[in-house]
């Protein structure tokens, strides 16, 4: 208690009581995270703006504008392009391939059953993803659809995917796959609900019930009459999905995606402005031009010659000076040349974009070395940057196969079952079934080898353990199918020793 309580509660004792209690509550409230992230009287902390809302204040509110710079970051700063294609590389390279996994034991097959079923679902599948018929635009392949799909996915950060049915000639199959960009997802102009927000709709509950797809592209200039479809997100008898909402939440309540580059658009931005400036100089310090300056004024023609009227950039203006490699140029008298030295190549250049690259490679998940495509450290730190970066491309690739993959497999092999080209008894009558029927698994990029023989000892020793299987390590180590390794090592065996047996027929003659 300071002087001042102390008079006060003197002169009255409930004002002291009331000052003390004030007091106490006080020191409660300035405690813990008060005095530390929490302060608002640290002058390091003054002049934080660091006012947020709700999800959608804070993403669906700026999502255009993120949207936009992102893909303009694509587009003009070859770090973030990098970044990008590093995880479509690495995520989906030439296609996440399928692997039929059905649930044998539960539907009560032997193991030749079950993998002749495999066999020809995984055939009558190939037929339909191998074509161009199963993109609704003609264009690409499955496997084409799916980097497609998950560029867009990390660019603009969500996509939308539609499964309409139309017939091609000599396609059985009529489910299509229509992409559709993240910008047409909007709301209508005269919507004033307040459960529509990004062109999602919810009801009372919060649960997503309707998309709103715009038919006119919002940032296209080309006229055209602009009306929004209202697309179920599930249908009312059936409950198909009509709509696969290709995203990644990072906030409850969140209905549209942000862009991966989202974090880092400033600094890739600033980087990108600093690496042209660098480059800007480096190209004028190697465009050393003579300036000739005479005591008087003279008609002779310049020793040398100027930038030639077809290399100049500014020809159209007067006052614009330009140089080239080697120019001589004369002055006028009273002009002065004086000499400049841009100092290029910079010498710390390096190390700050590489200091900058790093920050930007953490955001992104994506390690320095990995991302820089620069491995000159030892083998233990290039391997764990490499390890560590798989961790993230994993879980990428989950979320494509749950999200696109799999939902459109499991939408093409009911037209397959419905159609009668597989077999699958109790598909349409029992959910349990129709999943034993529908279980997957999904192949793409393998990580690769920096140390091919102490790694495929290790994959034996797992196997030789039962940590793992044989199907599972060859999908790891290059991405091949067991099975079908197996049955071509079977051939080759089987010619190697017809081989030998007509050496040694001749060696013993």
């Amino acid at each position: 208690m300071n002087i001042i309580d102390k008079i006060v509660a003197v002169v009255s004792p409930e004002s002291g009581l009331r000052r003390a209690q004030a007091r106490r509550g006080l020191e409660i409230i300035n405690s813990g995270y008060s005095h530390h992230g929490a302060n608002r009287t640290k002058k390091s902390l003054l002049g934080w703006q660091f006012h947020g809302g709700s999800s959608e204040e804070d993403i669906e509110d700026n999502i255009d504008v993120l949207r936009q710079r992102s893909r303009d970051l694509y587009m003009g700063v070859p770090l973030a392009t990098g970044a990008l294609k590093t995880y479509r590389t690495n995520v989906v390279g030439m296609g996440l391939h399928l692997k039929s996994q059905i649930d044998s034991d539960f539907l009560r097959m032997d193991e030749e059953q079950a993998r002749a079923l495999e066999t020809k679902i995984e055939r009558e599948f190939a037929l339909w993803a191998d074509s161009t018929a199963c993109d609704l635009e003609r264009l690409d392949n499955f496997c084409e659809l799916q980097q497609l799909a998950f560029l867009n996915w990390l660019m603009s950060g969500d996509v939308l995917v539609m499964l309409p049915t139309t017939k091609r000639a000599n396609m059985p199959y009529d489910l299509r796959v229509r992409l559709i960009e993240a910008d047409r997802l909007s709301n209508p102009w005269d919507c004033i609900s307040p459960n529509i927000v990004g062109g999602v709709e919810v009801n009372d509950s919060g649960e997503v019930v309707a998309y709103h797809i715009s038919t006119h592209h919002p940032l296209s200039l080309r006229p055209s009459e602009v009306k929004w479809q209202r697309v179920e997100a599930y249908g009312r008898q059936t409950g198909r999905r009509n709509v696969l909402h290709i995203m990644n939440r990072e906030r409850i309540g969140q209905r549209r995606g942000v862009p991966l580059l989202a974090p880092v658009i400033e600094a890739l931005k600033q980087l990108g402005r600093y690496t042209n400036a660098e480059l800007v100089a480096a190209v004028v310090s190697g465009y050393f031009t003579i300036f000739i300056e005479k005591d008087k004024v003279s008609e002779d023609m310049a020793m040398g010659q100027a930038v030639p009227e077809e290399e100049q950039v500014d020809r159209d203006d007067e006052n614009s000076l330009e140089l080239m490699q080697g120019g001589i140029l004369d002055l006028q008298e009273g002009e002065h040349a004086n000499p400049t030295n841009p100092g290029r190549p910079n010498p710390v250049f390096e190390n700050f974009v590489s200091a900058i690259c790093r920050q930007i490679g953490a955001a992104l998940e994506i390690p320095y070395e990995v991302l820089m495509k620069t491995f000159n450290s030892s083998y233990s730190a290039s391997r764990a940057s490499l390890l560590e970066f798989w961790k993230a491309v994993k879980m990428y690739r989950a979320w494509l196969v749950t999200d696109f993959c799999q939902p459109i497999f499991e939408e093409w092999l009911a037209e397959a079952v419905a159609k009668g080209r597989i077999a699958a008894p109790g598909f349409f009558t029992d959910p349990l079934v129709r999943k034993a029927y529908c279980k997957a698994e999904w192949s793409g990029p393998a990580q690769g080898l920096l140390n091919p023989v102490q790694e495929v000892s290790a994959a034996a020793a797992r196997v030789e353990n039962g940590f793992s299987t044989r199907e599972r390590e060859a999908v790891e180590m290059n991405g091949s199918d067991f099975w079908q390794n197996a049955r071509q090592r079977k051939q080759e065996n089987k010619v190697m020793e017809e081989v030998n047996g007509v050496e040694r027929t001749n060696n013993a003659e």
